[in-house]
């Protein structure tokens, strides 16, 4: 399906739907698509079009966190694809992650990979993949050119995740929230109560996060 947000086509296709001579992705969850986000998105984005080649995010809906309980979902999908598309790439990849899904092996998931031949995946350095945490990105770099994104960090020095943008949120610390999304936020927010106790899941090694 292609789709125009903004001026910004990109083809909207499910994991299923995919298949590519050559390409350049970035995978992850992009729950709320905030700061951190954003610069590895544009980091394979310009990288994909400096060597004229598709760029391709690949994320889940729902978020893993969401699906295993352990989060509440920032935003919804469409709003999540808009601002994912803003950023400029050919693609975006959406899998549904269901409990068949997060059952996979992290070969299954590698496999699907390898239908879109990229010779680049922009990634978290903490990803993980499969059932039971079972892939990582070092056995992504065992089948695939890799390369890990470094945090991203606000001015107060602390790392940007949706994890601590919930925990803001939770507090009521509305601007700070909004501060490490980045920019303006026309996004919807998904629900009034946004529970403390998702900071307790901020694990660096969460299943597909």
């Amino acid at each position: 399906m292609g789709l125009d947000f903004s001026g910004q086509k990109v083809r909207i296709v499910t994991d299923r739907q995919i298949a590519l001579p050559a390409s350049i992705i970035a995978i992850g969850a992009f729950d709320g698509v905030h700061r951190g986000h954003q610069d590895l998105i544009r980091t394979a984005v310009t990288a994909a079009h400096d060597q004229g080649l598709p760029a391709v995010i690949w994320t889940f809906d729902p978020p893993p966190k969401v699906h295993f309980g352990r989060a509440t979902q920032l935003c919804p999908l469409s709003e999540k694809l808009s601002r994912i598309a803003a950023l400029g790439p050919d693609y975006i990849v959406v899998a549904p992650f269901t409990a068949l899904y997060a059952s996979r092996s992290p070969e299954d998931f590698i496999a699907d990979l390898a239908r879109i031949n990229p010779v680049g995946i922009h990634v978290g350095a903490d990803f993980r993949f499969g059932a039971r945490q079972a892939g990582d990105v070092s056995l992504l770099a065992q089948h695939f050119p890799l390369v890990e994104a470094q945090a991203t960090c606000c001015c107060a020095g602390e790392t940007i995740s949706s994890s601590r943008i919930r925990a803001l949120r939770a507090a009521g610390e509305i601007d700070a929230a909004h501060a490490l999304l980045g920019g303006p936020t026309p996004w919807q927010i998904m629900g009034a109560a946004w529970a403390t106790a998702d900071m307790r899941h901020a694990e660096e090694h969460d299943v597909w996060n």
